[in-house]
């Protein structure tokens, strides 16, 4: 929602790399360097946990951020979501560009206009994350943001059913059971709703292919956000001057606080987006993926406790069956980890004795 045993592995909880809920396009390009525990010039241990500290606080100031976001599209009314989400794009790529302007990173540009194909799998990766970002902010602009929380905590079980069956991936007896799970809780809230639950399915199928094509294109977080944006933005930008000339544009007509908050839409896109890429460098991809989860759980507090949302019991059912589902994903997930850790590390023991071993025996031979 981002080494084949390994994404097996990581596939529950790393998900993280795309699990940024509604507003993390281009995090799962960066996830895929978080298995460093240090960035490169990390010169001893105490170096590297205070990079781990940087990492740790950056996730949560990430997966934080994209948990409270609830609270700031309702700030946005009486615009509505289509108005919210044009100016986003918009604003999004001005502020990408800024970014990319003061680290001076252009170099990427150049080679992706020569490759069309990849230039399609981004087309296809901001189509997917435009219907991804407007369905979320017409959710909680809708009172729906128990639903949309719940998009993100089924993700990794969406992601992990895609890769089964698009990419042909096998899963471990404790994933099947994890899936299998997984669509027993549809199913209870489904009941529950009295309809399929259309949005979390919508939001976790598309962050679950915008993670696939992202792997694909394989961009940076910061890189991926200003092609995704650059393709999005002539059609937001037309729909704004649109909606302008038709008298229904709220952007200047409901006060100067009104627009500031619109144009703040590309802050709020971006600013996560940087802090996850600074973590996904620091921190394990393991931890990182456990992070994920603040913000579903934040989104699902705010929807309970601030926006008092309904959850009679059958609710709580088709919950208590995801959380169910996922604990045992992590679970899997954490101890294949420590499996393949395990293995690695007497790798590298064996390694060392041969070599020993061999030079022994080179000695002995001279001798």
């Amino acid at each position: 929602m981002a080494v084949q045993q390994a994404k097996n592995s990581m596939g529950a909880t790393g998900s993280a790399g795309s699990s940024g809920p509604a507003g993390s396009a281009g995090s799962s390009g960066s996830a895929g360097s978080a298995g460093s525990s240090g960035p490169a010039g990390s010169t001893g241990p105490r170096t590297s946990k205070a990079e781990q500290r940087v990492g740790l606080l950056n996730g949560f100031a990430a997966y934080g951020m994209w948990g409270l976001v609830p609270l700031f599209w309702p700030l946005l009314k009486p615009a509505g979501a289509l108005e919210i989400l044009a100016h986003r794009m918009v604003w999004s790529l001005a502020v990408v560009g800024v970014a990319l302007l003061v680290m001076r990173r252009w170099a990427w540009l150049g080679e992706l206009l020569r490759q069309p194909r990849k230039l399609a799998l981004i087309s296809v990766a901001a189509a997917v994350i435009t219907v991804n970002w407007g369905v979320y902010i017409w959710a909680v602009n809708s009172e729906h943001v128990v639903e949309a929380s719940l998009g993100y905590f089924i993700n990794p079980l969406v992601t992990i059913a895609m890769g089964v069956l698009l990419l042909k991936e096998r899963l471990r007896p404790l994933q099947w059971t994890a899936v299998g799970v997984g669509f027993s809780a549809v199913l209870v809230l489904t009941i529950g709703y009295g309809r399929p639950p259309w949005i979390s399915l919508t939001l976790a199928f598309s962050f679950a292919t915008y993670g696939l094509v992202k792997k694909k294109v394989n961009l940076g977080g910061i890189e991926s956000l200003a092609a995704e944006t650059a393709i999005q933005f002539l059609p937001a930008l037309a729909y704004l001057l649109w909606l302008g000339s038709s008298g229904g544009a709220t952007f200047g007509t409901e006060g100067a606080g009104h627009a500031t908050l619109l144009a703040a839409t590309g802050v709020v896109t971006a600013l996560p987006l940087v802090c996850f890429g600074a973590a996904a460098i620091r921190v394990p991809l393991s931890t990182l993926g456990l992070l994920q989860y603040l913000a579903p759980v934040f989104q699902f507090l705010l929807g309970i406790l601030y926006f008092h949302e309904a959850m009679p019991p059958e609710r709580w059912a088709g919950f208590a069956l995801v959380w169910l589902a996922l604990s045992l994903l992590t679970f899997d997930a954490l101890r294949t980890a420590r499996r393949a850790a395990r293995a690695l590390r007497a790798g590298a023991v064996a390694g060392a004795v041969a070599g020993v071993r061999g030079a022994a025996a080179a000695v002995d031979a001279k001798s």
